[in-house]
């Protein structure tokens, strides 16, 4: 055998045993007992025969998607999301729950300022009404799209005294590449979300932009993480203010579609059941 077959030989033999120790990893029983989810975030209720269960928004180890037009609230959206998950539930939730069991959250804002960044992540605590030292926010807006994936990647794999990661915000998703149609970069951005999300058993939020006139997220960016999403999520402004959550895909039971509103302090508000939605809208229609 002469040096260059030896060496490929070699290199077989150490592939066969990363591979053998891969097949224990990764396997599913399929017989095994099917265990419900561990959810994040729940919106309402479901039920199988005479047990009751949180439907799910999102569980650890799963990636939702949100998908809007700009300009939509969405990052009053991921507001709920947030102090929903730091608190468990808020004045302001509804029927949303939030799953955290002691976990972190990191929020990180891609495209707005480091003004306009804070006064979203303040929001958060306005609504949670306490400071939380587990939740760690971050203005990416003046780094290049390779430098904030490798920022968010250090965060959630290398940085000291975080502990578990339950929730992570990312907000856009379209800033970590440098073309939404560049296939190779899109797939990338997706992997990595794919591979945090499973390796830390997090919840991953993605926040992408919908192509104009349109429901669908925009390029391939946005067409390849809505088939790896859980969730796909899609928010609609109407045009008296109120804003609908509608529950476009999902791998689990789906959550009932539902809205929100700005309040007058600047804080969003679930509409959780008609009364509350009559008597908003009644009001509009007196002004």
């Amino acid at each position: 055998m002469t040096t260059e077959e030896q060496k490929l030989q070699d290199e077989k033999e150490v592939l066969m045993m990363s591979m053998e120790l891969d097949e224990h990893k990764f396997y599913v029983d399929p017989t095994a007992e099917i265990e419900h989810p561990p959810v994040a975030i729940s919106f309402g209720d479901y039920k199988i025969g005479a047990e009751s269960y949180p439907t799910p928004i999102g569980t650890f180890g799963n990636i939702i998607g949100i998908a809007a037009p700009p300009k939509s609230t969405k990052t009053f959206f991921t507001s709920l999301l947030t102090s929903t998950f730091l608190k468990g539930q808020v004045g302001y939730s509804g029927r949303m729950k939030g799953f955290r069991e002691g976990k972190s959250v990191f929020h990180f804002d891609t495209e707005q300022s480091r003004y306009h960044s804070q006064r979203v992540f303040k929001r958060v605590l306005r609504m949670t009404e306490e400071e939380d030292k587990g939740y760690f926010t971050y203005s990416l807006r003046s780094m290049s799209h390779d430098e904030r994936l490798a920022f968010i990647e250090y965060c959630l794999y290398y940085k000291k005294d975080v502990g578990d990661i339950g929730l992570v915000i990312i907000d856009g998703i379209a800033d970590l590449c440098s073309d939404v149609n560049q296939i190779d970069e899109c797939n990338k951005v997706i992997q990595k979300l794919m591979k945090w999300s499973e390796e830390l058993n997090c919840v991953i939020v993605s926040v992408i932009h919908t192509n104009h006139n349109s429901n669908k997220a925009t390029g391939h960016l946005g067409s390849s993480l809505a088939k790896k999403v859980e969730t796909l999520v899609l928010l609609n402004k109407n045009e008296d203010g109120i804003i609908d959550v509608i529950c476009q895909e999902s791998r689990n039971f789906p959550f009932d579609n539902f809205q929100y509103k700005i309040n007058e302090w600047g804080l969003p508000v679930v509409l959780d059941d008609a009364e509350e939605l009559f008597k908003y809208t009644e009001f509009k229609k007196i002004v």
